[in-house]
This record gives C-alpha cells, structure tokens and sequence, in this order.
C-alpha cells in the first residue's frame, strides 16, 4: 500500500465515524451554512500573483513543518500579505489539521478559503460548508470520473468553488467537466514524493482554457512562478515554503512583493 491508499483507506474509516456521531441535519444548521461564500476562482482570476498560501502542520514527506503557530496569526498574516486564498488541511492522522483550523482561519479573515482534504464522501462537502469553506479540493488520483462529477456537483449546488487536482495526462482527460472551476497540476508524484516543475509544464497545454489553471507542490521561489506563468497558470499553491519559517504572514509578503515587483 502507498501512503495516498494508506490515507483513503483511512479517510473511509474516520468518515463512516463521523457519519454516525453528527447527523447531516447537524451539520445544515451550523451559523456559517447559510453564509454567501468568496470565489477563490475570481480572486486569482483578477490576481497579479495567484498565491494560494497554505497552513500545514506537517506531511507524511517532511514529518513535521511547524506546530508552534496559532492559526488565527497565521491567517491574518497571509490576509495582510495579500494572499488571493488559503488552503487549510484538515486531515489530522497525516497532516495535523482539523475542522477547527477552518473555523479559526474563517473567523479571522474574509479571503477565499480551500478546505484541503481527501474527499472521498458527500459528507465531507456538507463538512466544509458548515465550517466555513469556500471552495474544495477533490483529488483525481483517488475518485473515478462518476465520483468527480458527483461530488463537483454537489459542490456547485452549495456554492463552493471546485479545485481538481491531477498528477498526469491519463487523471486529466477522465476529469474535465463543466461543474469544475480550477484544474491543479500537483507536481509532487504521490506515490513516490519526487517534485518536478514539468508536470505543470506538460499538461497546460491539455487544460482546456475554461478552467484557472493552477500549480501546486513544489514552488518555493519567484522564478518558479515566473517560469510557469507562461504556460497559463494563474494559481500557485504554496505551503511548506511559507509554514516553515517563524513567520508565515511575513514570508508571504516578502515572497508577493519580489513576485510583483
């Protein structure tokens, strides 16, 4: 088994735990269910620099990133930063997140926020709408093409934008559909962790021009953005480059500022 089985195999088990302990109707009646959501879609749209900062713990590739920052600092400081979203793991077992960071990164700030996730279930849309995300991640490594347009779907009718992420050509040409907003390229091969910019580079030119194509995994410097923005991309999902220091609010902005400089 690779970790990404490992992970879902997992997932499948805290999900059906979840399932019996907090009804849908529960969830439905959360104060920010009803709340209109921000379209992290337009926000890189109409960006110069495309950041989509992340909050992360740590990962299964560098065990751990950073555990001594509240996530409300971090939050604002990315606001401040002028970060066009934010991307909030709530995986615990493997990233050291959960759905409370998503309720404190929301309190704090009115910037688009992704809940990053290995969604596997309808459940876990209803999930991020009741705890304040605006958009969602689904991951075609992990669902068959039926399962993306379900839960795409599902999304679209709650108003959360839609973020799919693929690896390769094969994971691309099973996921196009029209209830997605952004197509992410992760260049990070899941199975083996290895980075390389190209995957980005390859499959842009397969990503029909309906999508925002955005970049993820990998991107630690401004010339790594300068050189895929040529072929389209006008996200850029950054993590452990901004997570890793004392200050992540901090580092964002100095990283945005050189980057539109």
């Amino acid at each position: 088994m690779n970790i990404l089985d490992k992970i879902v195999f997992d997932k499948h088990k805290e999900v059906a735990l979840k399932k019996a302990l907090i009804p849908v109707s529960q969830l439905e009646q959360s104060v920010l269910f009803e709340k209109p959501t921000f379209s992290l879609a337009t926000k890189l749209k109409e960006s110069d620099s495309g950041i989509i900062a992340e909050h992360k713990r740590r990962s299964p590739s560098k065990s751990v990133i950073n555990y001594n920052l509240n996530v409300q600092d971090v939050t604002k400081g990315y606001t401040n930063a002028g970060v066009c979203g934010m991307s909030v793991l709530t995986d615990g077992k493997y990233f050291g997140g959960s759905l409370d960071d998503l309720v404190l990164a929301r309190a704090s700030t009115n910037i688009p926020l992704l809940r990053k996730e290995f969604i596997i279930d309808e459940y876990q849309l209803l999930e991020a709408k009741a705890y304040g995300a605006d958009a969602i991640l689904l991951i075609a490594a992990i669902l068959g093409r039926a399962e993306i347009k379900t839960l795409s779907e599902l999304a679209k009718s709650l108003d959360l934008d839609v973020l799919l992420e693929v690896h390769n050509q094969e994971e691309l040409e099973k996921s196009v559909m029209p209830s997605l907003d952004m197509l992410g390229v992760n260049n990070r091969n899941l199975k083996t962790f290895e980075v390389s910019l190209d995957t980005s580079k390859s499959l842009s030119p397969l990503i029909p021009d309906d999508f925002i194509k955005v970049s993820e995994s990998g991107i630690s410097t401004v010339s790594a953005i300068k050189e895929l923005q040529p072929y389209g991309y006008k996200g850029f999902l950054i993590g452990e480059n901004f997570m890793k220091t004392d200050n992540p609010g901090k580092s964002a902005t100095e990283f945005i500022k050189e980057l539109t400089k």
